[in-house]
């Protein structure tokens, strides 16, 4: 199975070419390329009942990384299932156009928030007209980039 490693260490010299991404983004690549491989070095798991030995490379733990935070990630599902009331929820998905991406990606910080203003009032405002649902609501907000 094809992982995002594989394509970053296979296409992301050739996909560089050209870009100036913030030293975060270079960070967080460099980070997944080497999860869980030896250049992170290794350690040994001894079972110590039956003296099998294992050698596990480190990972990296990057919060962008897949491999590091699947499990922190379905833990945190876990968690919001367990604070969800016994009603209706919607999925609502806000985009930015495509035009703004390359805005986005230089000014980070000030583009989401005015991106995260925007909904919350929208949210807000939408949900409390009487045309529509005539109530205060709450919500989750998550930055999928």
């Amino acid at each position: 199975m094809i992982e995002i490693q594989d394509i970053f260490k296979n296409h992301m010299k050739e996909y560089l070419k050209g870009r100036n991404l913030p030293p975060h983004v270079h960070k967080a690549i460099r980070a997944i390329e080497s999860c869980r491989t030896s250049t992170l070095g290794a350690h040994i798991d001894e079972c110590s009942e039956c003296d099998h030995t294992k050698i596990s490379y480190n990972s990296c733990r990057n919060r962008h990384c897949p491999k590091c935070q699947g499990i922190a990630k379905q833990k945190w599902i876990e968690t919001r299932k367990n604070d969800l009331l016994p009603t209706q929820y919607f999925h609502i998905v806000f985009t930015i156009p495509s035009e703004l991406n390359d805005i986005a990606l230089i000014n980070q910080k000030e583009i989401y928030s005015i991106l995260f203003r925007a909904v919350s009032k929208t949210l807000l405002d939408t949900a409390k007209d009487k045309k529509y649902l005539a109530a205060n609501i709450g919500f989750i907000s998550l930055l999928h980039t």
